[in-house]
């Protein structure tokens, strides 16, 4: 849920510079932008009962699922968790200067190359330690998302989810469509629904990401997991003609998208498959928040991006990783490997899940008995994948996603037939931007 930018204007690259860089702090306070700070501020003594977290959960079912662990470890520890939250977005766009100033001891984030990207620049602390005493609850690629380049542990993995095709059983049963399997099928399917009078796919753009998980669909089907990694990564090329024939199918899908969605965010477009107005909505599983009733959560189901090349079928899922990591100066060490060893078990997983059902465990020893059907769903997705992504904006530098991906996909969006142009600019701009540190 890499939650990005709002507006409905394109993010400008100026701006995004000033909130990458720590040196934009000032200039960002005198634009009236709120900037991340941790809750207990430079120069504060340490509480031995007090953890500072910096926490990106401001929707209110994760807010609410975390709020519920902090409280049992209070009870448990007696070690306050003092949560700082703040929009998801905005926690996103600063990362990187919150980290560089005086962040929380801990803070929410994301597994796989973002957590591996400031590990390597110094503002997280190893976690070693802590999972020495958390290691035999994970499996084997949990532990490989959690470790930094230099081989040590900087993350705890909470819960994970699949992005997937949801839609409304009874509307499938109602209009007699079947689950597409090829993406012929997938077209065909929409060619029906606009027929009916549907939507056929829900789509909100405003905060920019939710292209990015289009995109990772349709070019890991087409070009396979190793391609998705070497795109990300910045070895491949921006202008090769795979990636190209990713926009070329994506076109092809663009007059099924719902209209206006520059102007609509995740949460909007999520009401419009509630409502039974649109037929599809590709999107993480925890788009199941907004079904607040259970009648119509319970009417909801989902299948895996169609195949496009019969060489990878549908072999990769992106399952983006959340979880906790460490900054790097946390001024009560000693209560936050206490707290990670606390979030690193099944137990904590277990409150979490019990309040948003939308996610599944990263633990494989979680107890996931009281899963609902499309948590069972989910998990059997994810375990039975040949390979897992992270989602673009996870998979890739933070910086290149932001300032230039974003924008980029938002452009083609609005311009399909400028595709050339657009993607000998990524590759200028990709080129520039691996080239630094």
């Amino acid at each position: 849920m890499d939650l990005s930018p709002s507006g409905l204007s394109l993010p400008s690259p100026s701006r995004r510079s000033l909130l990458r860089g720590a040196g934009g702090a000032a200039l960002l306070a005198g634009a009236g932008i709120p900037l991340l700070s941790a809750c207990g501020g430079s120069g504060t003594a340490s509480d031995p009962k007090t953890v500072s977290l910096g926490s990106n959960a401001s929707d209110a079912v994760p807010k609410k699922a975390f709020a519920e662990i902090y409280a049992a470890y209070k009870k448990q520890s007696g070690i306050t968790v003092d949560v700082n939250t703040k929009d998801h977005n905005t926690f996103q766009e600063q990362i990187n200067s919150y980290l560089q100033g005086t962040p929380d001891d801990v803070f929410n984030w994301f597994a796989g190359y973002r957590m591996q990207f400031f590990a390597a620049k110094g503002l997280a602390s190893p976690i070693d330690d802590v999972w020495a005493k958390i290691g035999d609850n994970f499996p084997d690629a949990m532990k490989k998302l959690s470790k930094g380049a230099d081989g040590k542990y900087y993350f705890v993995p909470l819960y994970t989810y699949p992005w997937a095709i949801f839609y409304r059983k009874s509307v499938f049963q109602q209009h007699g469509y079947q689950v597409p399997t090829t993406w012929d099928q997938l077209v065909a399917l929409c060619k029906q629904m606009k027929k009916d009078g549907l939507v056929p796919i829900a789509f909100g753009d405003k905060d920019a990401w939710p292209a990015m998980g289009t995109f990772d669909q349709i070019n890991f089907r087409l070009n396979g997991y190793d391609f998705h990694v070497e795109l990300m990564g910045g070895k491949a090329s921006w202008t090769d003609a795979k990636v190209k024939a990713v926009f070329d199918h994506w076109s092809e899908l663009l007059p099924y998208h719902q209209d206006g969605f520059m102007g609509r965010t995740w949460q909007d477009a999520a009401q419009t498959l509630v409502s039974k107005k649109a037929g599809m909505y590709l999107l993480g599983s925890f788009v199941a928040q907004q079904f607040t009733n259970k009648a119509d959560l319970d009417d909801l189901d989902f299948f895996a991006f169609p195949e496009i090349n019969s060489a990878y079928g549908q072999d990769t899922v992106e399952a983006p990783t959340d979880g906790f990591m460490v900054s790097k100066a946390p001024k009560n060490k000693a209560g936050v490997t206490k707290l990670l060893e606390f979030l690193g078990t099944p137990a904590a997983e277990a409150i979490y899940l019990k309040a948003d059902s939308s996610v599944v465990a990263a633990s494989s020893k979680a107890d996931t008995s009281s899963y609902t059907p499309l948590q069972k769903k989910a998990y059997d997705m994810i375990s039975g994948a040949k390979s897992l992504t992270q989602f673009m904006d996870r998979d890739s530098r933070p910086d290149f996603t932001s300032t230039v991906m974003q924008p980029g996909l938002q452009k083609f969006l609005q311009n399909p037939k400028g595709v050339d142009s657009l993607l000998s600019s990524i590759e200028r701009q990709k080129k520039t931007i691996f080239a630094s540190s």
